[in-house]
């Protein structure tokens, strides 16, 4: 029995939800997209979003062309405005990532993803700067300086992985942040601008490296970013990737790795975001349709704002294309929602912490305890991913003579519509029936019942099937039934 105290211990940081990836910036311009990400803000509420692609050709902001005899540049933000708007609308802010290379302004052709962005530098710093204020420029004069201040900007992703920036070449790098970090100031002193976003494999210096040479050149540097992934090398099968995880306490490792890398140095007290993490780090992995991806991160969502600022998932949806367009419905999207908003075990997770209280009673390695103003109790409870299910015994405090106590389960059978896809046959184009056969399934399973309070105390029983995440919602009893009420007498009987 766990005796959960009175007192709070802390309060509930909302880091988990501070960011949430994104496909390429385009992307957003599509209906399936919009309607997503309005389920995502109505049941979860994420602050920012954060994707690559704003500067990609796609998006049509660098636009060079020649008059008279000489070579101009124009810059055009149909889309961006279009993207932003439904942003602003849908209750979520930008996380802006700037990069990939606009073709003509890129010094070499190497590109990354099925659409092609271009990851080489800039063959005109000038124009690149030109290109980077005049973007932040519109979205200042757009949106209102208050409202930009509050949107980090990113330079580049993952500089230190050849696939995502030409020979991995750091002092390439280190100009090219240089260059916009001063673009970007230029606007404002107080916008926001950061780096480096490097992957999980940069563990060799290139964080140290870039504190060191940000010094040497007094550069603006307002907050710290890296990714988090714990998946081993893909083997890789016709449209899809399998691959070893390491247990998921490395994630929470690797968020704390940077203030450990750069304690004493002039970045190691800045604001640290995990700009993507997730259990793979494959878009067509089969792990992240499941009810193991939920458990797997379970402990890492709510013990993650202990260590940084944001941790962002990678990503809300499966509208997503960097292997190619997805061959099926479940096909191993790192979206929180499949295709036609079919929600997946992890959406619950982030749903169920979403429906958590602000004050921590009590933590440990399979429940999270919280309160919230009005009293009543929360609890996420989870059974470590691939082991046996066990029970979570909890005494809590409680009002009352009894509580009213809601439970919402998710597991392999519950909550989980990538089981009833696979037993229907998985069907690659679901008909309108299977679809709603899936929206169906993918609720979560819920239960609730009425328990007894003693001593200003009520005991809870969790018991968790393996890989459930589970949300117990306790509020006192309020009896509001007239005197003349009995459920004895539903079918006749008794005295008049």
């Amino acid at each position: 029995m766990i005796h959960v105290p009175a007192e709070p211990v802390g309060r509930l940081g909302d880091a988990w939800r501070a960011c949430v990836g994104t496909g390429r910036f385009d992307l957003a311009l599509r209906r399936d997209y919009q309607d997503s990400l309005a389920l995502i803000q109505r049941d979860i509420g994420f602050r920012h979003i954060r994707g690559h692609g704003l500067l990609s050709d796609n998006v049509g902001v660098y636009r060079p062309y020649e008059w008279q005899g000489e070579r101009r540049v124009h810059h055009a933000f149909t889309y961006v405005d279009q993207i932003v708007d439904a942003y602003l609308e849908i209750g979520i802010r930008p996380f802006l990532e700037l990069g990939f290379m606009p073709r003509e302004l890129a010094s070499g052709e190497q590109t990354v993803f099925w659409w092609g962005g271009n990851v080489t530098p800039p063959s005109s710093h000038r124009e690149w700067a030109d290109l980077v204020r005049a973007t932040v420029a519109h979205l200042v004069d757009r949106y209102g300086l208050d409202e930009v201040r509050t949107w980090p900007i990113e330079v580049w992703n993952e500089p230190d992985l050849p696939i995502f920036w030409q020979d991995a070449d750091q002092a390439a790098y280190h100009r090219l942040y240089e260059t916009t970090a001063l673009a970007v100031k230029d606007v404002d002193a107080s916008l926001q601008v950061g780096g480096p976003g490097v992957s999980p494999g940069a563990d060799d210096g290139w964080l140290a490296r870039f504190a060191e040479f940000v010094a040497e050149r007094d550069l603006p540097v307002d907050f710290v970013s890296r990714h988090a992934y714990t998946s081993g090398p893909a083997q890789r099968v016709p449209f899809g990737s399998y691959q070893t995880l390491a247990p998921a306490e490395r994630l929470l490792e690797q968020f704390a790795a940077p203030r450990q890398e750069l304690k004493g140095t002039g970045l190691g007290e800045l604001p640290l975001h995990i700009t993507e993490f997730n259990s793979s780090y494959c878009p067509d992995n089969p792990i992240h349709d499941t009810a193991y991806n939920a458990a797997y991160l379970a402990p890492v969502v709510a013990a993650g704002g202990d260590l940084v600022d944001s941790f962002s998932y990678w990503t809300f949806s499966d509208m997503f294309e960097e292997a190619g367009v997805p061959t099926a419905l479940f096909h191993g999207g790192f979206g929180l929602l499949t295709h036609r908003q079919v929600k997946k075990p992890t959406y619950h997770l982030y749903a169920f912490m979403a429906r958590l209280g602000d004050e921590v009673l009590a933590r440990g390695d399979d429940h999270l305890v919280t309160r919230h103003p009005d009293g009543r109790i929360a609890v996420l409870a989870w059974a470590a991913a691939g082991a046996d299910g066990h029970t979570v015994r909890l005494s809590v405090p409680a009002d009352g003579d009894e509580v009213f106590v809601h439970r919402s389960h998710v597991d392999e059978d519950r909550g989980n519509a990538y089981t009833a896809w696979r037993r229907m046959g998985s069907p690659r184009s679901p008909r309108p029936r299977q679809l709603d056969l899936l929206h169906e399934a993918a609720e979560p399973g819920r239960s609730h019942l009425r328990l007894p309070v003693r001593e200003s105390r009520a005991t809870l029983d969790i018991t968790l099937r393996p890989d459930e995440v589970t949300l117990v919602e306790v509020e006192p009893v309020v009896e509001e039934s007239p005197p003349w009420w009995d459920e004895g007498r539903l079918l006749g009987g008794g005295p008049w």
